[in-house]
């Protein structure tokens, strides 16, 4: 028997892989939940809700299956054209996965059927209705992944299980905390089983499918709204406008921030350009680690109140312009 034959890695007949669609609410916990199951930094993670704009590929491996996790953006009543851009993104990842889980935010959704619940835990429960309604009528059964479970009482969780799973949308439940890690190996075994058989689609090393000018551009927002998250509202983007590799083995990276008002440029710079000195700072430690490579990072900050409706950002991401 050959080497090959003995290994189930390298066996194509025992291999399995496919995708696996992450969809929830805004702040559902999703791309945390992305960044815990492949154990790398795949998606980017802040205070603010639906920070991912575009799906995002993370890679997770079990035992001899690949999993191609899709950490889609966060599902919710659009608005604004960038918002139906990242809507449809959302629901055409799910389609396209051999298996979805709805993610669900525990403590919001309870917390939204309470006299203590805020604001912010009732749109999520909203959200959520809005998602099961069009999971009933794509008639897909999905995995339900109740998310943020620390603290919370065990008959208090069932009987919420309990409550969405009679809804129809679900084939089955696990009970997670993305962030410490609590069930979320039995859902990766479930994730890894539902994947059909056949050769693995990367590298065994790689931990996501995403453009490195992209993900640049991600990391570097993720530290705009660190920094800034009070100030400045959902109205920043970053574009890498230039990623040249230089003989030195090193990267010399250009970004530029846009914010739509004059007010908010100020902000994102700070008191004698400390702020987005900050920023760069941040992001070009984290880009090194990433890339494994030195990075020379240059940022610029931007007014154009119209960046939202500008074509070449949404190209940039993989969202459509005219959705």
């Amino acid at each position: 028997m050959t080497e090959t034959e003995n290994n189930p890695v390298q066996n194509a007949e025992a291999q399995r892989a496919g995708f696996a669609a992450i969809i929830g609410a805004p702040n559902a916990g999703k791309s945390t939940l992305v960044n815990r199951l492949t154990g790398s930094k795949v998606s980017i993670v802040t205070q603010k809700v639906q920070t991912t704009r575009f799906p995002i590929r993370g890679i997770a491996l079990h035992e001899n299956a690949q999993i191609v996790l899709v950490d889609t953006p966060g599902v919710f009543n659009p608005r604004r054209r960038l918002d139906r851009a990242m809507v449809a993104s959302a629901w055409a990842g799910a389609e396209d996965a051999d298996v979805v889980v709805h993610l669900v935010d525990a403590q919001a959704h309870l917390g939204a059927e309470s006299r203590e619940g805020t604001p912010a835990d009732r749109k999520s429960a909203e959200d959520t209705e809005t998602i099961i309604k069009n999971l009933n009528k794509m008639g897909q059964k999905v995995i339900l992944a109740l998310n943020k479970i620390d603290g919370m009482r065990r008959d208090t969780l069932l009987a919420l299980s309990q409550k969405l799973y009679e809804t129809g949308a679900y084939s089955e439940v696990f009970m997670i905390s993305a962030d410490k890690g609590d069930g979320v190996d039995d859902l990766k075994a479930r994730l890894a089983l539902a994947m059909p058989e056949g050769p693995w689609l990367y590298p065994e090393d790689q931990s996501a499918d995403v453009p490195a000018r992209v993900l640049a551009a991600e990391i570097t927002r993720e530290k705009v709204y660190l920094r800034v998250h009070e100030e400045l509202p959902y109205s920043a983007a970053v574009e890498t406008t230039s990623f040249e590799d230089r003989a030195d083995g090193s990267a010399r990276i250009e970004q530029t921030i846009y914010v739509e008002r004059e007010s908010q440029r100020p902000i994102v710079l700070g008191k004698g350009g400390q702020t987005l000195k900050w920023i760069g700072q941040k992001s070009r430690e984290e880009l090194e680690v990433i890339f494994d490579r030195k990075i020379h990072l240059f940022l610029t900050v931007k007014v154009d109140p119209k960046w939202q409706d500008t074509k070449a950002l949404y190209t940039q991401f993989g969202l459509d312009f005219d959705v």
